[in-house]
């Protein structure tokens, strides 16, 4: 298992960066660069002191798992954040889901849902909104608020050319969606890429977790894209 340390680059930096910022007090509002650099390093000797760990900067075996920062299974792709600077956020949540034990709820989720007026307390609320808020807080933007997908059709302002990280809001044609366990069809996520038969998002509530789908356009209606103001 790789150690992190300065001047490393990469999703795994910006995992480790939104961690420091949740599990630190006060945070050390870190921005979500996926640069290890000086301010990050003070940060993880910080919280190594606060374990009574090796306070050496490096994160290492022991420091990776009292961060809670798991290895990625397989490798992600580079994503393009050329205006879109909070797909680095949104990438290095990829994975994260739903508990799947009965009354156990996902903490991660639950703190996305802190950034709507909703305040959700379970991980079994719809929070594709909730998650899409939680991304673009965590980079400095503000959000809608709201735990409604729709609230994100009229947010910012209208994307003719959507490019990659551009919010996108759908809706499933026949209403209800057991997929993002939507009760409306209102679906709001991260494009990634279009076809003329599919379009690809990364976004949260997607088969119960934070990951990339394909949603078929033949089932669903793309009503915007949108981007901050």
């Amino acid at each position: 298992m790789k150690h992190i340390k300065l001047n490393d680059q990469g999703i795994e930096v910006s995992k480790i960066q939104i961690l420091l910022n949740s599990k630190l007090t006060p945070s050390p509002s870190l921005g979500i660069t996926g640069i290890f650099e000086s301010k990050t390093q003070q940060a993880v000797m910080k919280f190594q002191k606060n374990q009574r760990l090796a306070s050496n900067g490096i994160v290492e075996v022991r420091t990776r798992k009292a961060l809670g920062l798991k290895p990625t299974a397989t490798p992600i792709p580079q994503i393009v954040t050329a205006g879109a600077p909070w797909m680095k956020v949104a990438v290095a949540e990829l994975g994260v889901h739903e508990d799947s034990l009965p009354g156990q709820h996902n903490k991660r989720i639950v703190e996305y849902h802190k950034t709507t007026t909703l305040k959700a307390s379970d991980d079994e609320t719809p929070w594709c909104s909730s998650f899409v808020n939680w991304v673009i807080n965590q980079s400095g933007y503000k959000g809608t608020n709201s735990a409604a997908a729709k609230s994100w059709e009229k947010w910012g302002v209208s994307v003719t050319v959507p490019v990659n990280g551009s919010i996108v809001v759908i809706k499933k044609k026949t209403g209800s969606d057991q997929s993002t366990g939507s009760s409306s069809g209102y679906h709001v996520g991260f494009y990634i890429s279009k076809t003329d038969k599919l379009i690809r998002i990364l976004g949260g509530n997607q088969s119960n977790q934070v990951r990339y789908s394909n949603f078929r356009l033949s089932s669903y209606e793309v009503l915007a894209y949108r981007k901050p103001q």
